[in-house]
């Protein structure tokens, strides 16, 4: 008996069997009986009724003087070319479908409602590109990012949050940008900065200024506290909220904008908690104004000197009412300094996304 060779395109199980009978003068009811099979199982394998499990490959083996392996494999190859036929454009769905999956989130952004949820591929890719405002590849290759990896940060994740965040940003109507009525603005920002409720001016006042302000909380592993883009058109701050606390909130702010009165124009996309980050030039600087505007660093520095080092809450209140800031904002700073430890007196630190409300993104409320 020949070996039978395996056929260049996959064919039938049922026309090999065909052609083995043919050549032996058998009929299917012969093949019944050496196999000890029912007739109707044996016209069921051969119309492709029935598929051909590794028993009845181990009988038509011995049957015919094949291997095993022979009936397996043509029988694996005819299901996968029908499942193939059967799919048209599938295998193509799939492969877009793999391809989106691991540049980006897309479950999370689906979650979120940033994406309709969609079985068709190129649906999906049509959205992701309105998301984005190009090729998902493309943006992904081409924004430079500045964020520490130290934690695993998803390159793809926060470029979909940045563009979650222009892409409301965008709708806001706000009058020209300056960088020196920011500026001499400022002052006036500072001034909300006493009660977590004075919160809520700040979006109406810096849209006043032609800086757009936005909500969107971070996707998961994104550890992203702020961003500032768009700075050389109609500058956009966003903000994640991921530490919802008034001293976050300030210092995040304040951050963003001393970019901006600095002139730092490049995207920044900052997690102020990285040391890494913080060793960058332009972040050391604007972490410099940032603090200067908020607290007068010389004051800190002498009352430090004298309460070191005990920090009771009263003390804290009475030091805060010198600088008309909240005593959260100054925890948050003797925290940030490692003056005192993460767990002192954190009833100070108010919570601001109640004031934020109308400025989050809606598809998370």
């Amino acid at each position: 008996m020949r070996e039978i060779a395996q056929p260049a395109q996959a064919v039938s199980p049922g026309e090999i069997i065909e052609m083995e009978l043919e050549e032996r003068g058998w009929s299917q009811r012969d093949l019944a009986e050496i196999m000890g099979r029912p007739p109707q199982a044996i016209s069921e394998i051969i119309r492709g009724a029935k598929q051909i499990t590794p028993e009845t490959a181990l009988e038509l083996a011995q049957a015919f003087g094949t291997s095993a392996e022979i009936w397996t494999n043509l029988e694996a190859n005819y299901r996968l070319q029908r499942a193939r036929q059967r799919s048209g454009d599938g295998d193509s769905d799939i492969a877009t479908r793999s391809k989106l999956y691991g540049m980006l989130p897309i479950a999370d952004l689906i979650r979120r409602g940033w994406l309709r949820a969609t079985s068709v591929a190129n649906d999906l890719e049509r959205d992701l590109r309105h998301l984005l405002g190009g090729d998902p590849e493309t943006v992904i290759a081409a924004v430079s990012l500045r964020h520490s990896v130290a934690r695993g940060p998803e390159r793809g994740a926060q470029v979909a949050w940045v563009s979650r965040v222009r892409q409301l940003a965008h709708s806001q109507e706000v009058p020209p940008f300056s960088r020196e009525t920011l500026t001499r603005a400022i002052p006036t920002i500072r001034q909300l900065a006493s009660t977590p409720e004075q919160v809520a001016e700040v979006p109406s006042l810096l849209q006043s200024l032609g800086v757009r302000f936005i909500i969107v909380p971070q996707l998961p592993k994104t550890y992203i506290d702020g961003v500032l883009c768009d700075a050389d058109s109609a500058p956009i701050i966003g903000l994640t909220l991921r530490y919802d606390r008034i001293d976050s909130f300030w210092f995040t702010l304040m951050h963003e904008l001393a970019h901006l009165v600095l002139g730092h124009r490049a995207l920044h996309l900052d997690n102020l908690d990285d040391k890494e980050q913080r060793r960058d030039t332009q972040e050391m600087e604007a972490n410099q104004q940032a603090r200067s505007w908020l607290i007068d660093q010389k004051a800190l520095e002498a009352w430090v000197a004298c309460t070191r080092p005990y920090f009771s809450r009263q003390k804290i209140e009475r030091f805060a009412a010198t600088q008309q800031i909240h005593p959260g904002i100054l925890l948050g700073q003797l925290m940030f300094d490692e003056t005192v430890g993460y767990k002192h007196l954190r009833g100070l630190l108010s919570k601001v996304s109640p004031y934020l409300q109308d400025w989050s993104d809606p598809a998370g409320r």
